[in-house]
């Protein structure tokens, strides 16, 4: 019997979509935008001590090879002939440190994530050293001193791991975000792997001039970094080298894109004043801001928004960044367990379609923009005897859409036009509980894609424009449309107004919660022998708003966990 003929479908791209949570490989078809095929891996997370956040760099290389060997079966299970993918794009968790040895390959230390807060004494000790009238870092980044950004990271493991001090003292160290580990390993690591970067994940570091679209020598000498453990900064839109292995082996990979700046292509954010934001594992919002750089006065952030080509012009986005929203589906799942799976959480919230008056600010790595507050912690209030968990999801829910309000209104600010709409990607999309209360609580239309897997599209549309590969088009007349489902506001603006005024209560209540010495007191590794139910009494009992006292609050627990 004659073998099935190969689907012929035209170019397709693949694109690395390598998140917090998961790493994802996914094929385009590069005429049509048509997601062909995908396969996930979820990642793990450690947290070694309070506020540290740390992922195993191999982990995370071997979770590409598995997606991508997987999409590679279920292609040919489809009639797909692979040898049809002409191109690989990244797309990445941005932040995200490693510095490996490129002798051995081997990491030096396990990736510091861009959520970690180890570094917050290392930032208060750098920041009495930049003039209050002149903050150069910030001009020249666009980035405010912080412990999300990746050069307090590298500081901390020169200062702290003797392994990464020896190997750069033998001139064995290189530094990368996670995009530069992935392309050096992937196009050959020892053996003539590619060290380079792309623009938007060089703008995350904290050493990089976004002016001059080169790394800094004052920036590298004010945090102690040696400029030769640095990657090349290549445009978001070529070719780095060579797939060396595995099913796609001599596909070139040729795009690379920080995740957030891969979804605004993506969702083909290429005009001044276009905005989407993500929801992932945290949130992002980005607005396009052309050629030119704007300079947040309400707490956003200045950045690369991409430069898809090397004689491409560079262009830049404000963003507003919010440290946890998937991250509090999952804390619910895997830390108080009142959830099984991340999808349950709709169900709950849709059980009781309100928080009842209870309030979450999940700020358990301190408050990103607009406020930029590490001494926040989490709370949960407005609690009463009728509180249970369904409340709880609900609350949770909301309070991923009322950062994204604090951050778009901000925006607004600092843009001067207010946005008509607001276009949403990401995960969390697929929550239709999340999508209305997050147009009820901005008051504008949501409008979401039928197809959420913008940022691996983005990666991919990079990777299949880039000269030597030319199989996508990025001119406007070319581009695929795009379906729509939109989420119109269904509540009043006046009760939109109250709900939002109340949480913004709630937030002053998170802040100034720890301190340098506080945080880095007792042992943390205490917490991690005792049960459950002892976390979530203590817990409960000190969670603020509560109106009754701690008797009356055990006797609730049976709400939450139940």
């Amino acid at each position: 019997m004659a073998a099935a003929k190969k689907a012929v479908l035209g170019p397709l791209v693949g694109a690395v979509d390598q998140g917090t949570s998961s790493t994802r490989f996914l094929v385009f078809n590069s005429k049509t935008a048509e997601l062909l095929s995908h396969h996930q891996v979820e990642i793990k997370q450690e947290f070694p001590k309070e506020g540290w956040v740390e992922q195993d760099p191999k982990e995370i290389l071997m979770s590409v090879y598995e997606c991508i060997e997987k999409t590679c079966e279920k292609l040919e299970q489809l009639n797909i002939d692979i040898s049809n993918i002409k191109a690989i794009g990244v797309s990445n968790q941005r932040e995200t440190t490693v510095v490996w040895d490129k002798i051995t390959g081997e990491p030096l230390y396990n990736a510091v994530v861009w959520l970690d807060l180890r570094t917050q004494s290392t930032v208060e000790n750098l920041s009495k050293r930049i003039p209050g009238n002149n903050n150069f870092v910030k001009s020249k980044t666009g980035l405010p001193l912080s412990t999300y950004f990746s050069a307090v990271k590298v500081r901390w493991l020169l200062d702290n791991v003797k392994e990464v001090q020896k190997a750069v003292e033998e001139d064995r160290a290189l530094f990368g975000t996670i995009d530069s580990w992935l392309i050096w390993s992937l196009t050959g690591g020892t053996n003539g792997g590619v060290h380079c970067t792309d623009v938007t994940n060089a703008s995350r570091t904290m050493l990089f001039n976004i002016h001059s679209l080169q790394w800094d020598k004052e920036l590298c000498d004010f945090f102690g970094i040696p400029m030769k453990i640095l990657p090349n900064v290549r445009s978001s839109s070529e070719i780095y080298g060579l797939m060396k292995a595995g099913s796609l082996e001599g596909v070139p990979i040729s795009g690379c894109l920080g995740d957030q700046s891969a979804a605004l292509v993506g969702q083909m954010c290429f005009r001044d004043g276009q905005a989407k934001n993500t929801y992932g594992t945290g949130c992002f919002l980005l607005c396009n801001t052309g050629r030119k750089c704007v300079f947040s006065e309400h707490g956003l952030l200045t950045t690369v928004a991409y430069k898809l080509g090397r004689d491409k012009p560079v262009y830049y986005a404000l963003e507003g960044s919010v440290a946890i929203a998937g991250a509090v589906i999952r804390w619910l799942r895997d830390n108080l367990g009142i959830i099984r799976s991340s999808d349950e959480i709709e169900k709950l919230a849709k059980e009781v379609g309100t928080s009842y008056g209870c309030y979450f600010v999940p700020a358990f790595s301190g408050l990103y923009a607009p406020y930029w507050e590490p001494s926040a912690r989490g709370i949960i209030c407005g609690l009463t005897q009728f509180t249970n968990k369904c409340h709880i999801a609900f609350a949770a829910l909301e309070a991923v859409c009322f950062q994204t309000r604090e951050i778009l209104d901000a925006m607004n600010r600092d843009c001067g036009i207010p946005l008509s709409h607001l276009q949403v990607d990401g995960g969390m999309t697929n929550n239709k509980i999340l999508m209305q209360l997050q147009a009820d609580i901005l008051y504008i239309p949501v409008v979401k894609p039928s197809m959420p897997e913008t940022t691996a599209l983005g990666a991919a549309m990079a990777a299949g424009a880039a000269e030597g590969v030319g199989v996508w088009s990025l001119e406007p007349e070319d581009l695929s449309a795009v379906t729509m489902e939109r989420f119109e506001p269904q509540i009043n603006a006046e009760e939109s107004e109250i709900r939002y005024s109340t949480w913004k209560k709630a937030v002053m209540k998170s802040m100034g919660w720890v301190t340098t010495e506080s945080s880095q007191s007792g042992d943390p590794s205490i917490f991690c022998s005792l049960p459950l139910g002892f976390f979530i009494m203590s817990s409960m009992v000190m969670l603020i708003g509560a109106r009754y006292i701690s008797g009356q609050l055990l006797f609730k627990l049976d709400n939450f966990i139940s």
